[in-house]
Formats: C-alpha cells, structure tokens, sequence
C-alpha cells in the first residue's frame, strides 16, 4: 500500500468537493437541518390532550376533581358540555380526544368514602396516543380519589389512615422521561449513516459517470488504495457531522451526554468505516448516481427507522423481523449511543456492540474492496 497514492486520491477528492461548495455545504449542513425538523417535528409526549367535561353533579366535589385534569400539562378543557349527545360529534370532530362524565352524587359518595363510576369516551383511532390518554386519566383519577379517602377517613377519626400502598416510582437516566432525550440518539444513527453512504456511494458513481474510472482501475492505483482515498474525506466529513449534531442537540434540545465522550466518539468512528465502506460497497453496485442515490435510501433510511429500535421496540417485532435486524449497522450503534449518553455505562455494557459494528466495518470494507478488484 503505497501513502502518496492514497494522499494524491484524497486530494483530488478534497479538490473536487472544493469545486462544487453547494455539495460540500449541503453535507454539513443537512445534518443539522435533519436535526431540526425531526427534532421539533417528532415527539413521542403526550401532552395537551382535548379534553370535554359533562358535569352532571355540579359540586364541589365534582369541580376539585376536574381542576385535578386541568392543573396538569396534560390536559386542556375545550368544551363544557350538557348532554351526552354532544360527547360523538366532539369526537367526530377531532375537537376532543377524551369526554369525561361525572354521575350525579359524586360529591356525596366521595364524602362518605364510597366507589362512584366516572365516564372517560376516548377516541381510539390513534391507539398509541388513546392509550397514553387513558393511562393519564387513571392518574389523575387514582390521585383525587386517594385524596379524597384519605380526607373522607379524617373525618370520620380515623386521623392516621392512609394508603396501605406508598408508591414512589424512581426513574432512571431519563427522569423527566423526555421523548427528545430518547429520540436524539436514534437522529444521529440515521442523519450519520444517510449522509455518510450517501455521501461516498455518489462520489465513486460519479467517476464512472464521467468516465474516469477506468483511467483508475487501469492505474498502478490498488483498490485498497482507491477506498482510502476516496472514503477519507468522507468519513473526517462525517465526523464532522457527528459533533455538530452533539453540539446542536445539547443547544436546542437540552441533551447531554453522560458517560465519556472519548468513548463516544470511539464508538463513531467504528461506526463510520463501516457507513463508508458500505458507501464504497453500493457504488460499486450502481452506473448512476440516481441508482446510487435509490440503493442508499432504500438500505439507510427504511432499515435504521424501522429495524434499529429507534421508534418501534424490537419485542414488539415477528422473529424474522428482529432476525434481520441484527445485520443492521444501526441497531448496534444505537444501543451504544443511548448506553453513552443516557445512561453513562462504561465499555462493558456496549462492548459486544462495538464488535459487530467492526465486523460490518470488515465485512463491507472487504467486500468494497473485491468488487473494486474485480471491476473492468
């Protein structure tokens, strides 16, 4: 393996982004810009919930226990409403996502300590969201009506009865549970991985496309060689990337990373040989940078979306499913990046993940390589 022919590879390929500023700007600005709209545009929370009251007891009682839904960040009262004949058309509508019914005698039955039914209509069109409804509704509910007894016990002298069950959740290394600190490691794997086997799969395209890859192949050129070259500024590119989306998401979305950052960015590294050579390995599967362009979509964004546990939980998945995602690079370097930066584990809770991300790096390196070797 000889440097300077490396070194002369780089710099033509450092020259060439050097010509053309819209791509090199686009490659360090389309992180960011990803960053952002997935960012601000997806939320995993639950807040601000339509929420439609029917009041048919009027007490005091009845109006404590809804001021309990109101105080909270996760209801917003939009209609008070007389019949139950409102409650469909509400629904209907979209002008309410939940309708609570308080019966006539709430406020007696609370007062003696007795059961009292209350109605809650959801609407189960979007499960996810009904359910996280309904398990919020039984919150607020559970906690009035624990209140409740305990005052309704007071009264009748029982001045030192409680609860039997003292119940403290302690949540670890997410306690406000903010969706953005669950959700920024997934952008990275998928902003990095996108940018960075899009990135080198178009560069190796585009010499076929202008017909310089032959004049290449048929250099003393190795095709080691020409992977280095070409993968290098792509991947220091990628680095590059990696830290400004840190930086943007400890700025915007208040995400911090808790365990080492020299940790962090040697797990980066491992992961981006490995989007590189996959680059390098597409490109030589494509004669135009659109096919190149299609293929790096197609086996970047789907699969790290969908397959890397970055949205849907892999015990949810068929067995096949889960199957193919240990091929996926991103599933492992996810579950690295949120042992980093939510939990601030040491090597030993990602260390298996860190090998199979340098064996793809081997594998598609390899295999970049023998298809390189082969090519006329």
């Amino acid at each position: 393996m000889n440097g300077g022919r490396i070194a002369a590879i780089l710099v033509k390929e450092l020259r060439q982004l050097g010509r053309d500023p819209a791509t090199l700007a686009m490659l360090l600005a389309l992180p960011l810009f990803l960053l952002l709209m997935f960012g601000y545009a997806i939320s995993l929370d639950v807040r601000h919930i339509q929420l439609a009251v029917l009041d048919r007891d009027r007490s005091e009682a009845s109006r404590d226990f809804i001021q309990g839904f109101l105080h909270s960040e996760y209801f917003d009262l939009r209609a008070s409403i007389d019949s139950e004949r409102q409650i469909d058309p509400l629904l209907d509508e979209g002008a309410a996502l939940v309708a609570l019914v308080v019966p006539r005698g709430f406020g007696r039955a609370a007062a003696a300590g007795r059961a009292v039914e209350v109605q809650a209509f959801v609407d189960g069109s979007n499960g996810t969201t009904a359910a996280t409804a309904i398990g919020y509704v039984q919150a607020v509910a559970a906690d009035w009506s624990e209140r409740a007894l305990v005052h309704a016990l007071k009264r009748a002298g029982a001045a030192g009865s409680r609860s039997t069950v003292d119940f403290r959740p302690r949540v670890l290394f997410n306690p406000e549970l903010r969706s953005a600190n669950f959700l920024v490691p997934g952008l990275i794997v998928l902003i990095l991985i996108m940018s960075a086997v899009m990135s080198t799969a178009l560069s190796i395209v585009r010499e076929k496309e202008r017909g310089t890859m032959e004049q290449l192949t048929v250099s003393p050129l190795r095709p080691l060689e020409l992977v280095l070259g070409k993968a290098v500024p792509y991947f220091l590119i990628g680095l590059v990337s990696a830290a400004t989306i840190l930086a943007a998401s400890r700025i915007l979305f208040g995400v911090t990373v808790k365990g080492s950052l020299l940790d962090l960015a040697g797990v980066t590294v491992v992961f981006l040989l490995g989007c590189v050579g996959f680059g390098v390995l597409l490109s030589t599967l494509s004669d135009s940078q659109q096919v190149a362009f299609l293929l790096s979509v197609l086996f970047t964004l789907l699969p790290v979306f969908i397959l890397s546990g970055f949205v849907f939980p892999f015990r949810n998945m068929p067995g096949i499913i889960r199957a193919v995602s240990y091929i996926l690079p991103g599933r492992y370097y996810l579950a690295a990046l949120r042992a980093i930066m939510l939990k601030g584990a040491g090597f030993q809770a990602y260390g298996s993940q860190v090998l199979a991300l340098a064996v793809f790096a081997l594998a598609t390196s390899g295999l970049s390589i023998l298809r390189l070797r082969r090519a006329p």
